[in-house]
Order: C-alpha cells, then sequence, then structure tokens
C-alpha cells in the first residue's frame, strides 16, 4: 500500500512538474501567401490559399488543447505576417515546451497525395530538399549561413525528442484520419527547416495533404475533416507527453 501511495505521489509531482505549454504555428500569413492555386469552376474564381487553410486546423488544434486545461499559444491568430524570428521570439516569450507547425504541401504534379510529418533533422534526401526550399523561403543570403550553425545546434538537443513526438502525431494521423479519408502516409522525414531550428525546442512540422491536387484542396478545406485531423494531432501529443511522463516514473522508481 505505501509503495502504491509512493507511486501515485510521484506520478502527481511529475504532471505537476511537467505542465507541458504548447505553441501551435500556423504557417506562413499575411503577405506570405505559401503555396496557392485558383479553384477552377467557382464564379467569381476564388485564390486557395496555405496560410488561410493552415490557420483553420491550427486555430482547431489550439481549442482541442485548451479544452484539455493545456497552456497553449497560437504564433498567429489572424492572416498577418510573421516572419521566422518574430514565430522564434513568441516560443521564448511562452516559454513553449513544443513547437507545432501547420503547413500545406504542394506539388507540380497534380496527383500528388497524402500527409507527412517532419522533424529537425540532417540529411541528404533530395526530396525533402525542395520541401525545404519551400519552407525555409523567407531566410536569404547571410541569414542562410548563420541559421546552418544554429540548425546542427539545435539537432543535437532537440532529435531525441522531435522524432518521437513527431512518430507519436503521424502514428495518429494515419491510424485515424489516414483510415477513414482513405489516404495515403507519405512517413516520417528529417527535415532543416529553420521555423524548427529557431525555435529552439522540440517540434515538428506538419504537412497536412496537397493543395494543388483538387481531391486533397477539397477535402482539406473541410470543417469535419479538419476536426478529425486536429483531433489526431492532439491525440498524438497526449500520447507523446504520457510517454515521456511514465519514463521520468519509471526512472525515479528506480533510484
Amino acid at each position: 500500500m505505501k509503495i502504491f501511495i509512493s507511486l501515485i505521489f510521484c506520478l502527481l509531482t511529475i504532471i505537476k512538474s511537467e505542465a507541458f505549454t504548447i505553441l501551435i504555428d500556423p504557417g506562413h500569413g499575411g503577405e506570405d501567401d505559401g503555396a496557392k492555386v485558383l479553384s477552377h469552376g467557382k464564379n467569381p474564381e476564388v485564390m486557395i490559399k496555405e496560410k488561410d487553410i493552415a490557420l483553420m486546423i491550427a486555430e482547431k488544434i489550439h481549442e482541442l488543447l485548451l479544452a484539455k486545461n493545456y497552456t497553449v499559444f497560437l504564433t498567429r491568430s489572424m492572416d498577418r505576417t510573421v516572419s521566422l524570428p518574430e514565430r522564434a521570439a513568441i516560443a521564448e516569450k511562452t516559454k513553449a515546451d513544443l513547437f507545432i507547425s501547420v503547413h500545406i504541401n504542394s506539388s507540380p504534379e497534380s496527383s500528388a497525395v497524402g500527409f507527412e510529418t517532419y522533424y529537425l533533422d540532417n540529411h541528404n534526401e533530395v526530396a525533402i530538399k525542395k520541401v525545404e526550399k519551400t519552407e525555409n523561403i523567407q531566410m536569404k543570403g547571410d541569414e542562410v549561413v548563420v541559421q546552418q550553425i544554429l540548425v546542427d545546434l539545435v539537432v543535437e538537443q532537440t532529435v531525441s525528442t522531435s522524432k518521437p513526438l513527431a512518430q507519436r502525431i503521424h502514428s495518429e494521423i494515419k491510424n485515424s484520419v489516414g483510415r477513414k479519408y482513405g489516404i495515403s502516409s507519405r512517413g516520417v522525414k528529417p527535415g532543416l527547416f529553420y521555423v524548427l531550428a529557431l525555435s529552439k525546442r522540440p517540434g515538428v512540422l506538419l504537412e497536412v495533404g496537397f493543395i494543388s491536387t483538387q481531391k486533397e484542396r477539397v477535402r482539406m478545406m473541410n470543417p469535419d475533416f479538419q476536426q478529425d485531423y486536429a483531433k489526431a494531432v492532439v491525440n498524438g501529443i497526449e500520447k507523446f507527453i504520457q510517454s515521456r511522463k511514465m519514463t521520468k516514473i519509471k526512472k525515479h522508481h528506480r533510484k
């Protein structure tokens, strides 16, 4: 009985000390539209933009986490320009433990489909470098050289946490959203994204789907899909947090 009480006390102590603060980052915004495509068949034609879909999904993730009593912030709650350094500054100001960046993919191939999840790490994959080029477009010239040094330092500090976070979230998306809507998984991948490096904390970058593919574009604009995707992300975050807590309990119990 004493052991049981001791274990419960340890659990409560760890949970209290690990009250996670989560920062949700809707990609792009303001002057930066991100990926975009002209939606045909409507009168008048409408320009569909990554920044708008990313914000809608990010807001739903934010709402669900708030409902579960997490401390949660958004890097933007409206259509405004937020630079990569500003996003990093928000992460510092809010003392965020986790950083979740929401993006929408694009491809010159009209048949491109699927969702993927990135964590910060080095790699040599050409296909991933194309995605990086799109998402890192704000960084230019000398900034890239400076940030490359930062990336190398931050990777060492965060990859052991960011990778399992990405795996947990991606698994939930695959098992729920992927199965329900028949969407293919493009996997969990390493990527050198400056928004993750600048935040200097464990984080992932989510590519929800392809705005350039009509079927995926229509689906991502559906509020029901957005809610389902947000729920999967939140479930993944919670499972990651719980796994971290249980690991600490086991370590504490061995002492």
